[in-house]
């Protein structure tokens, strides 16, 4: 369905009406086409306080030149060397004369340094970083995305500023996503990435599943479209656009991670775990018959299926698993107990899963985690609720499902091995939850 209070905000009588009354103001965002794959203009490098990052030959590498209009379409702000409440200053000294000027749609990035145990001044002017970038990104509107990389290698983050400095990240802001320094090489071709590689998503029929497929097959992935029997039809029509093949499976039987393996033969390079359902009531009206299927969806199959390919040796090493968590599990939600507690339980996974399966198979454990995103089961929430979700975020406007798979194809790239344990929102920085 349509957004067209987002359509009527882009005439001049829709600007002034909206202006006046003090209504939301949500500006297009500029998404990844094959015509416009960088954003439109320079990049500005900014350093507060002193730096040990060499920057310059990742910067580069971004596609953005140095800006030379006053108009950048990136900032990129160093505050890694910052160590004291002074030093945070800097932070303002640089930004300020600056935020003004950037294009609309455009980026702010700031980079800072893991929080130091030992050290609880570092520590908490680093944290400062957290609040600062979360606030800004709920100002500085126009489209305009902000979010904070912590690092310690300038290389093992290129993947994650390639996508934070490009169009793909255009529902992606207000997030603090860490990186380590488990350094992987860009693949040979930067526009196809993942060719050469399998990948597997679930309940890719349709909606966002199907986005997600599209959006690897782009990057060159051969996909798996792997979705229940009863959708098998619109499976094997995605798989054959996409020159992939249909995987008919209940992911909820307790033999499907074997009957991957089985179909897999060759192993599997990228698992992202997409298949979840919902069965709405608030708790005191809410039977078991309700509860049990969504978290055996959303959550006990997710764990079955993981363990079963870890054990088989079915994801190669260099794998990607992207599992969906949800704003609903972080935020919690009215009528979503089930719900928000799969999704809850996904965060869980990831976090305790990701050092284990980096270190004993070379596999890195992620997830997105989807706020009102554009689909025909948002398009059939009351109106009111629906607009509600719509513009409680910084960005004023729904996503759509190629924002959560274009988040998905930055975690699923060979050179994202840096980036693990992460729990990334897809929610035009909610207004709700962190």
């Amino acid at each position: 369905m349509a957004d067209r209070y987002l359509g009527f905000t882009g005439t001049a009588p829709g600007r002034f009406l909206t202006r006046r009354l003090g209504l939301p103001q949500p500006a297009p965002l500029r998404r990844w086409s094959p015509e416009r794959p960088e954003l439109d203009g320079g990049l500005l490098h900014l350093t507060a306080g002193k730096s040990d990052l060499d920057l310059a030959p990742v910067l580069a590498r971004t596609g953005l030149g140095p800006d030379d209009t006053g108009r950048p379409a990136a900032v990129v702000l160093d505050a890694s060397g910052i160590r004291d409440v002074d030093g945070l200053a800097a932070v303002h000294a640089a930004l300020h004369p600056v935020l003004r000027s950037v294009a609309e749609s455009g980026r702010v990035v700031v980079l800072g340094a893991p929080l130091d145990p030992t050290d609880h001044h570092q520590a908490a002017a680093q944290q400062a970083l957290e609040g600062f970038t979360r606030s800004l990104g709920k100002e500085i509107g126009r489209g305009r995305t902000v979010n904070l990389v912590r690092l310690t290698d300038a290389p093992a983050a290129e993947s994650t500023l390639r996508f934070l400095l490009s169009p793909r990240s255009a529902y992606v802001s207000g997030q603090v996503i860490g990186t380590g320094a488990y350094e992987t090489p860009l693949p040979h071709d930067v526009d196809r990435p993942l060719s050469g590689r399998t990948a597997l998503v679930t309940g890719a029929a349709r909606g966002i599943g199907e986005a997600v497929a599209e959006t690897l097959a782009r990057d060159g992935a051969k996909v798996v479209v792997l979705d229940v029997p009863g959708a098998e039809a619109d499976a094997r029509r995605v798989a054959e656009r996409l020159g992939g093949t249909a995987l008919p499976l209940d992911i909820t039987a307790a033999d499907a991670g074997a009957r991957i393996v089985e179909a897999l033969p060759d192993g599997l390079d990228v698992l992202v775990h997409n298949a979840g359902i919902t069965r709405d009531r608030r708790l005191v009206n809410m039977p078991a018959e309700r509860w049990s299927p969504v978290l055996e969806v959303n959550l006990a199959s997710v764990l079955r299926t993981t363990d079963a390919l870890l054990a088989a040796g079915a994801l190669k090493r260099g794998g990607r698993i992207v599992a969906t968590a949800s704003i609903a599990g972080i935020a919690g939600n009215a009528g979503q107990t089930n719900y928000g507690a799969s999704k809850a339980g996904i965060t869980g996974l990831v976090r305790a899963l990701a050092p284990h399966a980096l270190a004993g198979h070379g596999v890195t454990v992620n997830a997105v985690a989807p706020g009102f995103i554009e689909t025909k089961m948002t398009a059939a929430v009351p109106l009111f609720i629906r607009e509600a979700g719509r513009r409680m975020n910084s960005l004023a406007q729904g996503g759509l499902p190629v924002d959560v798979a274009e988040t998905t194809a930055w975690l699923a790239h060979p050179a994202s091995g840096a980036v693990n344990g992460q729990v990334v929102r897809v929610c035009g920085q909610s207004l709700l939850g962190a």
